[in-house]
C-alpha cells in the first residue's frame, strides 16, 4: 500500500496497555490528546448491554466487568478505529493515511493482521514499521554527524505489558534487525502490581482489613499506584491519599524511590538480563576474530612457503603488529567490541596489503585465501591444532 495514499498521514502506536497517534504539524510531531486530555488512551474495549466502552472508560469498569472486556492484540482494530478517529477533533478533518508501528518480533501474519485491522478501521495504513526502527528515527540516530559507516544500536524499550531489547544496524539511512529478545510478560503494570501489593498489605496491618476481595478498592488503589510510580522518576518520595478507600476508612500513605526499587529489584534486573547478553555476544565475536585473525597471521608467516617469500622487514613489521594485538588482547580482556573491532581493522591493514603484494609477486598461483589474496591450502587455519588462543563459546 505505500506510496498510493494521498494527503498527510498519522502515526500510530499501537501498545498492550496503551496507545497514542501522532501527526507531523508546526515543524514538529505533536501526539493528539482523547476526550480525557490524556496524550494516550488504554488500549481496552469493553461491552455492556447497552453501549460500546473504549480507552479510559472500559479501563475504569475492568475490576466490575472482567468477563466483557478485552485488552492488547484482542482489540487493535476497535483501538485503531478509535485513535483514528482522535484527528478528527484535533485537525478538524478525517486522515484517512497512516503508518503503524508494531514490536520487531512480529511474524508476516500478525503484521497482516495489523494491516487488516486498519483496513477494518477505514485506513489506509501505509507502512507497518518495526518500533525500534521508529525509536531510532525519533531521535535522529539515522542523521546523527557522527555516522560514517555501519552504525550499531541498542533500543531499550519497556513498556506497560511487554519489555523488547533490539540491536539495530543503521548504514546510509537503510535500517537492519539483528537480534531481538526480551520478554513479553514484563511491563510497567508489573512494577504496579508490587506496589499494589505491598500496599494492600500495609493496609491489612493498619487497619485490621483486607481490601484483596473489592474491586472498587483496588482499582483506586491502582490508580494511585501508578501516579505514584510516574512521580517516582524525577522525586525522592511521593504521598499516596485516598479518601474512604474501604469501609469509610481513609488511606493516606508514603513511599520512596528506595523502597519501590526495592519492591521490584527482581523485576529491573530480569530487564536488564537480554541487553547484557546482546552486547556480551558481540563482545565476544569481536574479540574472537581479532584472536582468530592474529594467531593465524601468526601461523601464516611461519609456514616455510608463505615465510620464504616475505620480505625480512615486511615480515618483520607484520611480527610486531601480531605481537603487539595480542599484548593488547592480554591487556585489555574486558574491552568494548568497538574496540576489538578497531585493534582488527588496525591489524589488518598492516598485514593485508603486505600479504597482497607477495601473492602478486608470485603470480597468483598459490590459491584463494586470507583477506581476498590468494594463500597455499597447506596454511593452518584459525580452526587447526597449531598453538592458537582458547574461544570463548557464545550460545
Amino acid at each position: 500500500m505505500a506510496g498510493k495514499g494521498e494527503g498527510p498521514a498519522i502515526g500510530i502506536d499501537l501498545g498492550t496497555t496503551y496507545s497514542c497517534v501522532g501527526v507531523w504539524q508546526h515543524d514538529r510531531v505533536e501526539i493528539i490528546a482523547n476526550d480525557q486530555g490524556n496524550r494516550t488512551t488504554p488500549s481496552y474495549v469493553a461491552f455492556t448491554d447497552t453501549e460500546r466502552l473504549i480507552g479510559d472508560a472500559a479501563k475504569n469498569q475492568v475490576a466490575m466487568n472482567p468477563i466483557n472486556t478485552v485488552f492488547g492484540e484482542n482489540c487493535f482494530s476497535i483501538c485503531i478505529s478509535v485513535v483514528s478517529d482522535l484527528d478528527l477533533a484535533y485537525l478538524g478533518s478525517t486522515i484517512k493515511n497512516a503508518v503503524v508501528t508494531v514490536p520487531a518480533y512480529f511474524n508476516d501474519s500478525q503484521r497482516q493482521a495489523t494491516k487488516d485491522a486498519g483496513v477494518i478501521a477505514g485506513l489506509n495504513v501505509m507502512r507497518i514499521i518495526n518500533e525500534p526502527t521508529a525509536a531510532a528515527i525519533a531521535y535522529g540516530l539515522d542523521k546523527k554527524a557522527t555516522s560514517v559507516g555501519e552504525k550499531n544500536v541498542l533500543i531499550f524499550d519497556l513498556g506497560g505489558g511487554t519489555f523488547d531489547v533490539s540491536l539495530l544496524t543503521i548504514e546510509e539511512g537503510i535500517f537492519e534487525v539483528k537480534a531481538t529478545a526480551g520478554d513479553t510478560h514484563l511491563g510497567g503494570e508489573d512494577f504496579d502490581n508490587r506496589m499494589v501489593n505491598h500496599f494492600v498489605q500495609e493496609f491489612k496491618r493498619k487497619h485490621k482489613k483486607d481490601i484483596s476481595g473489592n474491586p472498587r478498592a483496588l482499582r483506586r488503589l491502582r490508580t494511585s499506584c501508578e501516579r505514584a510510580k510516574r512521580t517516582l522518576s524525577s522525586t525522592a518520595q511521593t504521598t499516596i491519599e485516598i479518601d474512604s478507600l474501604y469501609e469509610g476508612i481513609d488511606f493516606y500513605t508514603t513511599i520512596t524511590r528506595a523502597r519501590f526499587e526495592e519492591l521490584n529489584m527482581d523485576l529491573f534486573r530480569k530487564c536488564m538480563e537480554p541487553s547484557e547478553d546482546e552486547e556480551h555476544k558481540k563482545k565476544v565475536e569481536s574479540k574472537n576474530a581479532l584472536e582468530n585473525y592474529a594467531y593465524n597471521m601468526r601461523n601464516t608467516i611461519k609456514d616455510e612457503k608463505i615465510g620464504s617469500k616475505l620480505d625480512p622487514a615486511d615480515k618483520k613489521k607484520i611480527e610486531d603488529a601480531i605481537d603487539g594485538a595480542i599484548n593488547w588482547l592480554d591487556s585489555n580482556q574486558l574491552a568494548e567490541a568497538d574496540e576489538f573491532d578497531d585493534k582488527m581493522k588496525e591489524l589488518e591493514s598492516i598485514c593485508n596489503p603486505i600479504i597482497a603484494k607477495m601473492y602478486q609477486g608470485a603470480g597468483g598461483d598459490m590459491g584463494a585465501g586470507m583477506g581476498g589474496a590468494g594463500m597455499d591450502e597447506d596454511i593452518p587455519s584459525a580452526g587447526g591444532s597449531g598453538a592458537g588462543p582458547k574461544i570463548e563459546e557464545v550460545d
